[in-house]
């Protein structure tokens, strides 16, 4: 493997893992500048959330709905079994798996399935796909 390759797979995880801190510390406007400015963030059962401003304005209304379920409301996402694969110097893509996990413990999990461009240094979602795959009884998510 040729070093721009490791770098770009270092900066991918990076991507991934900035997401992850942004959404759960309620940074929107950070993590939708890890998208491509027309980047795509399609949840499964939603309409697909087009561009930054989109973006933004969805994740600020579950942070409403997050606050009013949840006594102490805070989510930690976490993104395991990542794996990258980089297609040529411009574009890759990743697959891992998610578990959310607020006050009341394991809410919801699945899958991230990502398209990434490169933008100089930086790689950005073209589109990330969610899937939920499951979630607990008491679920915020299930039951917002």
């Amino acid at each position: 493997m040729d070093t721009w390759e490791l770098l770009a797979r270092e900066a991918i995880r990076e991507t991934l893992a900035r997401y992850a801190h942004c959404a759960d510390r309620g940074r929107f406007s950070e993590l939708a500048e890890l998208f491509a400015e027309d980047g795509v963030l399609a949840i499964d059962g939603r309409e697909p959330i087009c561009g930054r401003d989109q973006i933004i304005q969805f994740l600020g209304s579950t942070k409403t709905s997050l606050g009013s379920t949840l006594e102490r409301p805070y989510i930690r996402h976490h993104t395991s079994s990542i794996s990258i694969e980089v297609h040529d110097g411009e574009t890759a893509s990743a697959r891992s798996y998610f578990l959310a996990i607020t006050e009341r413990g394991p809410d919801h999990w699945g899958r991230y399935r990502d398209e990434l461009i490169r933008a100089g240094d930086l790689w950005l979602f073209n589109k990330r796909q969610v899937k939920v795959d499951g979630h607990s009884a008491t679920s915020w998510r299930a039951n917002k």
